[in-house]
């Protein structure tokens, strides 16, 4: 299976599609810093494209994909944001929508956050997709439950031309672990910490972590402990002598990048682009569903040829 990747960041999407089994044969990117990132990592090319400007969908459609992936820009849903959906990224998700009701895949999966739900652009989207006769499937996924050591919750948008609504739900929701993955549990000790500083949103929230539970969401900004951090009574340590934040290359990790995929930029680009990415596992926990759901298909398909067959012969 073909598929191109919109609003490709540094490729989480691409390399977890890729590692499901599915041939990612183009990405588009806009933002410089995270397609020298992409180009590093992968042999397909990235275009840098303004998907808010699209005129020529031959662009898309030239690369024959039979599916469309991309996470559109969520700064103006997200809990971290404004939360005004018509600042303009939110149309983004809308542009999205439009890019695939042109190119009409076979497939097509959408990721946001999970406060996309709220929102206007989302039932602007979603009535685009249906119009364009594809049946949707779409879960909150908590990223812990689907081999990432991280609570990231994003919610997960398939579609397939000429099916039935809710057609993925039993494979997105039966493939989930029993139990969410801890740092330990993916990582083992090889930190060298057994508690790590997060930069909360306000110090009403704990600050401080233990590898012994999914990392927190994993975001744009990256700062040491403050001096006068007070203990937060969710805090699962008194002595903050040797906790520290996660560096840069270890918040790759969480996020379940390979430790040979090669990063660039300076460090606050870097941040940002890592709090931005898909991370690899749940991408390729979505991938592997899909192919799940494709194999039983054809099963059936089979099967049913088969007992057709039976029957010709014997009538």
């Amino acid at each position: 299976m073909r598929a191109i990747d919109l609003f490709a960041g540094c490729g989480g999407l691409s390399l977890g599609f890729q590692k499901a089994g599915i041939d990612i044969v183009g990405a588009f990117e806009n933002w410089q810093p995270a397609i020298a990132i992409y180009q590093a990592n992968f042999n397909h090319p990235v275009f840098e494209t303004d998907l808010s400007q699209v005129s020529d969908y031959s662009i898309f459609s030239n690369l024959k994909p039979d599916m469309i992936i991309g996470g559109p820009p969520c700064q103006d849903f997200s809990s971290a944001g404004k939360r005004n959906e018509d600042n303009g990224r939110g149309d983004l998700t809308v542009n999205y929508a439009e890019i695939v009701n042109r190119v009409r895949p076979e497939w097509f999966v959408m990721e946001n956050v999970e406060r996309i739900l709220k929102t206007q652009k989302l039932k602007q989207a979603k009535k685009i997709f249906v119009e364009a006769g594809y049946g949707l499937s779409e879960i909150v996924l908590d990223a812990s439950y689907c081999e990432v050591p991280q609570a990231r919750k994003r919610y997960i948008l398939i579609g397939k031309l000429g099916e039935t609504n809710h057609f993925m739900d039993y494979y997105l929701t039966k493939n989930q672990t029993k139990k969410p993955m801890s740092i330990f549990d993916y990582l083992g000790k090889s930190l060298g910490t057994e508690y790590y500083y997060r930069h909360p949103r306000s110090y009403a929230r704990r600050g401080v972590f233990s590898i012994y539970e999914p990392s927190p969401t994993i975001r744009g900004v990256n700062r040491p402990i403050p001096k006068g951090y007070k203990k937060h009574e969710g805090d699962p340590v008194d002595d903050f002598s040797k906790v520290r934040p996660l560096t840069t290359k270890e918040r790759t990790y969480i996020q379940t990048f390979p430790k040979e995929f090669e990063w660039l930029g300076n460090k606050t680009e870097l941040e940002q682009i890592i709090g931005n990415a898909v991370p690899v596992n749940l991408a390729k926990f979505v991938g592997n569903c899909i192919k799940e759901y494709i194999n039983d298909t054809n099963k059936r398909q089979n099967i049913k040829r088969h007992i057709g067959a039976l029957e010709f012969e014997y009538a």
